[in-house]
């Protein structure tokens, strides 16, 4: 961490087909060797499978519902106390928690069984979206370990 003053933090700009930051943030996350473009096509692409899949909904919605499900609410953080380590649970930052859900949606479509990435997206969001699936229960699992580690909360400062 930069001893020196606070970095700043970058304003992202709109995707272009739906006007929305966090969308246009997710795609980042899914860009691999700066290829953005291809990361575009393969969300929208996503997108347009989940607009066929469940037409009630807009895939827009689908989307912020799957991102605000999987955002994790604590955490747990290793302190160095004497000579022992304690996991400390912690309140999450808002910026953290949505970074957090992006990377893990993104990480668990990786690791999915469907043939293109435009599917693995779109099934994991729609997991994602119906309380379930792989980042789903990530982010149980750290709510579990939080729950777990509990007593060291008095260590929070």
């Amino acid at each position: 961490m930069s001893r020196r003053k606070r970095s700043q933090r970058r304003e992202v700009a709109a995707d272009p087909m739906y006007g929305d930051v966090t969308l246009a943030r997710f795609i980042r996350k899914v860009m691999l060797d700066g290829k953005k473009t291809v990361a575009e096509k393969v969300v929208y692409s996503a997108l347009d499978q989940i607009k066929t899949k469940m037409p009630e909904e807009t895939p827009l919605t689908v989307f912020k519902k799957a991102v605000e499900n999987v955002k994790p609410s604590l955490e747990v953080r290793s302190r160095r106390i004497g000579g022992a380590t304690y996991q400390v649970p912690i309140d999450v930052r808002p910026q953290r928690r949505l970074t957090l859900s992006m990377r893990w949606l993104v990480n668990y479509s990786r690791s999915r069984g469907e043939k293109s990435m435009s599917a693995r997206i779109a099934g994991e969001l729609m997991d994602a979206y119906n309380n379930r699936g792989n980042s789903i229960k990530k982010r149980e699992d750290v709510h579990k370990m939080a729950e777990a580690n509990k007593a060291f909360s008095h260590f929070n400062w």
